[in-house]
């Protein structure tokens, strides 16, 4: 059976295309943030934890917690210790409900049909700043069993402390490049400062671009970053192939160099711009990586023999760019 490796590539038509700077920035401190808490669910029917120092201890306090003192040992098939988590978002103000997912750690074999009791939510300074309960929702079927170890609740989460940051009343703020590029910060740098008439973003490395707001624009942040984020900017990229021996996938992207060469492997022939009996002939000014796996899956090429050749490629410098296998 033959393998056939497909190829996504960017055409030169669209290397050009400029894209929005919000598309390729973060801006620091606008971020969500995790938060983790310990509960109990209650409510299953005989699929809880078969007991253990946590889960007996949880049930205990919870009842002391209710007014009641059990003198003995609490243990129930119809309880489960969970750990919940949720995401805190950038701006979550109090009151604002966000989603939480539910996962046993002990050996209950489902939660499905279980109720979260009330569970407060942490950040990493230790402090709360939700909390969360009610029904857990069990999604995914698998051989028309359900796979209900984890769970989670729509807006099971309600936010109770919120994270200051000031953000119309800063005087500065900092720009990241989701993909680090030289090229790329240096044309955003150069994009906001045409746009805003004066030197006001200053890119300190591949990542950083340090943005200063403009004297009309004090106390106007949010209005700021509205018009900056909307500025377009052509992105530059590596020259990059990734393959997936798996799937038989390609992707290269960024301006892939392919020089003159031949290559000869495992029987197959080709030559790269020239002319050699049966060879492949592929010719100069069309010859693209494209071009190569196209031909190369006409031969039959298997998987472990491209990337043989992608690999040789590179290493006689036939081939400009980085290779990454996954």
């Amino acid at each position: 059976m033959k393998i056939f490796f497909y190829l996504l590539f960017s055409l030169s038509v669209f290397a050009n295309q400029s894209a929005r700077i919000k598309d390729l920035v973060t801006v620091k401190g606008v971020r969500e943030n995790p938060l983790i808490g310990y509960g109990l669910v209650i409510g299953l029917n005989g699929t809880g934890d078969s007991g253990g120092e946590i889960t007996n201890t949880s049930l205990r306090k919870m009842f002391q917690t209710l007014g009641l003192n059990p003198q003995r040992e609490i243990t129930s098939k119809n309880v489960a210790a969970v750990i919940v988590t949720a995401k805190l978002p950038a701006f979550g103000r109090v009151g604002q409900k966000v989603d939480v997912t539910v996962s046993s750690i002990a050996d209950a074999s489902s939660l499905a049909g279980g109720t979260l009791l009330v569970t407060p939510l942490k950040g990493g300074d230790g402090q709360v700043y939700a909390i969360a309960n009610g029904a857990l929702s069990i999604g995914g079927l698998e051989n028309g069993k359900k796979m209900a170890t984890t769970a989670r609740i729509p807006d099971g989460g309600s936010v109770e402390k919120e994270v200051e940051l000031g953000f119309n009343d800063k005087r500065a703020l900092r720009l990241a490049l989701k993909n680090p590029d030289f090229t790329t910060a240096a044309r955003i740098e150069r994009t906001i400062n045409q746009e805003l008439g004066g030197k006001y973003a200053t890119a300190s490395d591949a990542t950083t671009i340090d943005l200063i707001a403009p004297s009309n624009y004090e106390r106007k942040m949010v209005e700021l970053i509205a018009i900056v984020e909307n500025f377009k900017v052509i992105a530059d990229s590596a020259a990059k192939i990734v393959i997936n021996e798996r799937t038989g996938t390609i992707v290269a992207g960024g301006d892939i160099v392919l020089k003159k060469s031949a290559i000869s492997h495992a029987g197959i022939s080709v030559e790269v711009k020239g002319t050699s009996g049966k060879a492949l002939q592929l010719v100069e000014g069309t010859t693209t990586i494209n071009d190569l796996v196209k031909a190369l899956n006409a031969l039959g090429t298997k998987p472990e023999d491209l990337i043989s050749i992608f690999q040789a490629l590179k290493k006689n410098g036939s081939l400009v760019a980085e290779i990454e296998t996954i």
